[in-house]
């Protein structure tokens, strides 16, 4: 694949570093590809709250003129209107900040920027990233949902508006939508990335982390919000070597659809001769409670001034959320927090014997409507023992949405995992 049979809008990460380097692929036209693509599904799709149009060409046109900055020189990027911007207003996908204007950007943000990426807009974040939706829809169907809380830029990449964006997860926030939206979603181990400058819900469970439409290219998003070059070194992914797969189908596999099992026995198949069946620790049947009870508890708490200021401003499902979280009591949390520092010391040994695992990443396609942003389930407990996971789209469902599962990596094993999955991305999708 190159610039030449490949519209620009759809070049990935990876394609069009060295040929912005090489100055053989102008950061403007590919802005203003970008741009164009915007123009032409926006009133669709509705994946961004605030776009900076000609910010961004008078940002690539610096870079022509430049050297070139670091690993995204010349990329279009996405940011969830979760982060702070400090040329863009940021209002949490909330009437209380409508018109907020920061005054520096989010650490992973002013990250991006050093690296030579190029902020195209502020993309749709569900309410203050709880679940109540946001007016992004589903590029691939309209009338249905394209996950949350970071659902405008998954769906962003999904329909070709942007190479990468940014997102979070504090349930299923990055892997969820990036499974409804069809593209490669990535949330580091917890606490790789800096998370200053980005409204907080939960300190126990928040992630930044980020879309694309291959892994190669979520690599380079990785290996500039952490700081680990070898997140996005080349022979990663051209000499990666098979990985021990744990096949892993989770506690909650009963109510996990058609649609994903499908996909499951498609990647056990492809995968066959690299993967084993991987069986939980049988106390870990309770995780996805203890996740639950610590977002509803922490939220309820980071969003206090809202609820004192504001309530009346917020929905009705993000005030019973916090009404359920004030109701856990401090001693209930101690013990919640014990349980989850357990449960991450004891995750360690699941990769004795395996590289990665292979996870359901959802229940199934995105659902028919837009009044929810699906079941976080599947994710819940991931995000909660702060793994790394990458979504990788593969499948279709039965209404032709896409489909795939989650590659979960050791903590700390960044590197990894995502070279792990490039190598079983490339399988499940020959």
């Amino acid at each position: 694949m190159s610039a030449t049979f490949t519209p620009l809008h759809r070049l990935e990460a990876w394609q069009a570093v060295p040929l912005l380097a090489r100055r053989e692929l102008s950061a403007v036209d590919l802005v203003r590809a970008c741009l164009d693509r915007i123009a032409e599904r926006e009133a669709q799709v509705q994946a961004f709250v605030q776009l900076g149009a000609d910010a961004a060409l008078a940002t690539a046109l610096e870079l022509e003129a430049g050297p070139v900055r670091g690993l995204l020189h010349g990329l279009p990027f996405g940011v969830k209107d979760l982060f702070d911007t400090f040329d863009l207003p940021t209002a949490y996908g909330s009437p209380i900040y409508a018109g907020r204007q920061p005054p520096a950007d989010a650490a992973a943000v002013a990250l991006c920027r050093e690296a030579g990426a190029v902020l195209l807009g502020k993309t749709v974040t569900t309410e203050l990233a709880n679940m109540f939706p946001g007016a992004t829809r589903n590029p691939h169907h309209l009338a249905h949902t394209p996950g949350g809380s970071s659902s405008g830029s998954a769906a962003a990449v999904a329909d070709g508006m942007l190479p990468l964006s940014l997102g979070t997860q504090t349930a299923g926030s990055l892997i969820r939508p990036a499974a409804f939206c069809g593209v490669v979603g990535y949330k580091p181990t917890h606490n790789r990335v800096p998370k200053a400058g980005v409204k907080s819900l939960s300190e126990t469970l928040d992630t930044v982390g980020g879309f694309a439409r291959s892994v190669r290219d979520v690599a380079l998003l990785g290996a500039v919000l952490t700081g680990d070059a070898r997140l996005a070194d080349p022979a990663n992914f051209e000499q990666a070597a098979a990985p021990r797969i744990g096949l892993c189908r989770t506690f909650e596999w009963a109510q996990a659809g058609d649609d994903t099992q499908q996909a499951w026995a498609q990647a056990e198949k492809a995968l066959a001769d690299h993967a084993t069946p991987l069986t939980l620790p049988v106390p870990w049947r309770g995780l996805v409670r203890v996740q639950k009870e610590v977002q509803a508890f922490e939220t309820a708490r980071s969003l206090s001034h809202e609820r004192l200021r504001y309530r009346e401003l917020l929905s009705a499902p993000l005030q019973a959320l916090i009404t359920d979280g004030l109701a856990i009591s401090g001693e209930t949390h101690a013990r919640n927090l014990r349980a989850t520092a357990s449960a991450r010391q004891q995750a360690q040994a699941l990769f004795d014997q395996h590289d990665v695992l292979l996870a359901p990443s959802t229940l199934g396609e995105a659902p028919r409507g837009l009044d929810s942003t699906g079941d976080p389930l599947f994710c819940r407990s991931w995000t909660l023992l702060g793994l790394p996971c990458v979504h990788l789209p593969f499948a279709r469902g039965r209404y032709g949405l896409p489909v795939g599962l989650q590659l979960v990596g050791a903590p700390g094993d960044d590197h990894r995992l995502l070279a792990a999955a490039h190598w079983v991305h490339q399988r499940l999708r020959s």
